[in-house]
């Protein structure tokens, strides 16, 4: 539960900070901001997410006690990267200071880029580390100390020096710092000589390159497509997408990633004490929940965006932002999907040239989109660009991963009453859209909750309320009573 915790805490605090920042930096500082975020995370992604990837996967309590050089490995190797990168960093604000010494030169902003990606990757790497121990209280402090550092430091930092690079080197920093309160907690005790080094490190490549390699796909796409934006339609335009996109993607990616780091850890303990085939059928059950959980997520989005827009989002971004935020929601949904319900079928198999696959088309077809459709559509275009593209990869994906000899079981119940119990709650919703702004949103949020929650208890779609009373069985049976 503190995992959940955390990252509800984390969902909140990163739509808060995202909305201050783009208030503070204005659309078109925001559209650079956005754009050398989304290159830090493909950073990110390059360099160190095959070790994240790597430590969700075989890092255990018990690995850590039996196999300490599986630890030993991973930090030597964000070690030498982290390193590396910074580096590349100082060497790039040198050279931008002697030959473009401006806040908005390429340079200087490619150093800021770097140094975000580094505290990304770090940050990134202790959580996945506490998630491995399943030690939720460690996890929630290190989100709490994360959340608390970036909102004083980005905000201060737009507020005080309002340019992009500056708010890039806090969000960086911030994240860096978070962790050392947690060292101790999240630390192994120094392992000893054990020559497997090469070994490890080849293991951890095998397992997670693929991976990273399809993942950089996805995070190369919203680069690709805010520049194709700032580059046609110039950088406010793109700030009006990224800000729409940025907001969505957080409301997807929060919830998912939540229930990934708990359903896949579980899928792993399964593997190791009964097997493959218990893992499998595991992931299969994920499916379920995920989908339970992200489809009503995508449609309440979708019914309180106008509410959101007049409430919420700085007046110089309303208009475009629901425009866009309406294209992007189906193509946000569709990578959720993949991250959190198709991807964990081939990690466990350990077979995960399909993921790259997948990401391929759906880059072809984004690439073609970019070419064919700002031409008719205009902006708007890119947006359905990211959509379709999105959509081609979660198609060729499900198609793998469902069909053939090894084909998954999907819990065909669970998904029919999901999307019927959605229907329902979107039928509720509709007529209350209309309200006041301040009225709508609650309302809606009320309507939504009490429809779908009610379908979920009674039908125990996803097997949600048999979960609840395994884990509160005495709170439940009182308030029975």
């Amino acid at each position: 539960m503190a995992v959940i915790a955390a990252f509800v805490l984390n969902a909140g605090l990163n739509f808060v900070l995202g909305i201050a920042i783009a208030r503070m930096l204005g659309p078109a500082d925001f559209g650079r901001f956005a754009l050398a975020t989304a290159g830090a995370v493909v950073l990110n992604t390059i360099l160190f997410e095959w070790l994240r990837l790597s430590a969700t996967r075989f890092y255990s309590a018990r690995v850590r006690e039996a196999e300490p050089w599986i630890r030993q490995g991973l930090d030597r190797a964000y070690a030498v990267l982290a390193l590396s990168l910074f580096a590349a960093a100082a060497l790039c604000a040198g050279l931008g200071i002697a030959v473009d010494p401006t806040p908005q030169g390429h340079l200087v902003m490619t150093a800021g880029t770097m140094v975000a990606a580094i505290g990304i990757g770090l940050f990134d790497y202790h959580a996945a580390l506490a998630r491995a121990r399943f030690i939720g209280g460690a996890y929630l402090r290190l989100v709490v100390w994360k959340n608390a550092l970036a909102f004083v430091l980005m905000a201060g930092t737009a507020y005080l020096f309002p340019q992009p690079v500056w708010v890039l080197i806090a969000a960086g920093v911030s994240q860096f710092l978070a962790v050392l309160p947690l060292r101790k907690v999240l630390g192994d005790a120094p392992a000893r000589p054990h020559g497997r080094g090469r070994e490890t490190l080849r293991l951890f490549a095998a397992y997670g390159l693929p991976l990273i390699a399809a993942n950089a796909v996805y995070q190369i796409m919203p680069f690709l497509n805010r520049a194709a934006i700032a580059g046609t339609a110039g950088f406010a335009e793109a700030g009006y997408f990224a800000l729409a996109a940025d907001l969505g993607s957080r409301a997807f990616s929060t919830l998912g990633a939540a229930l990934d780091l708990l359903l896949f850890q579980i899928a792993v303990q399964a593997e190791e004490h009964h097997g493959r085939e218990a893992a499998e059928a595991q992931v299969s059950r994920n499916i379920a929940v995920v989908v339970a959980l992200l489809l009503p997520c995508a449609a309440g989005y979708w019914a309180v965006t106008p509410a959101l827009q007049a409430l919420i989002v700085p007046e110089a971004f309303r208009g475009p932002f629901a425009g866009y935020t309406n294209l992007l929601i189906p193509g946000l949904f569709f990578l959720s999907i993949m991250n959190f319900a198709l991807n964990p079928i081939f990690q466990i198999r350990r077979r995960t040239s399909p993921v790259v696959a997948a990401a391929l088309l759906g880059l072809a077809v984004n690439g073609l989109g970019l070419a064919l459709l700002p031409r008719l559509m205009g902006p708007e275009g890119v947006a359905v660009a990211q959509t379709l593209g999105l959509l081609a990869a979660v198609a060729l994906l499900a198609v793998r991963a469902l069909t053939g000899s090894q084909r998954l079981r999907l819990p065909l119940r669970d998904l029919s009453l999901t999307a019927g119990a959605c229907l329902a709650m979107l039928l509720a919703v509709l007529p209350l859209r209309g309200l006041e702004p301040i009225l709508a949103l609650p309302a809606c949020i009320a309507a939504g909750v009490a429809v779908y929650g009610a379908l979920v208890w009674l039908l125990d779609i996803a097997g949600l309320r048999s979960a609840l009373r395994e884990r509160f069985p005495k709170r439940l049976s009182a308030a029975a009573r």
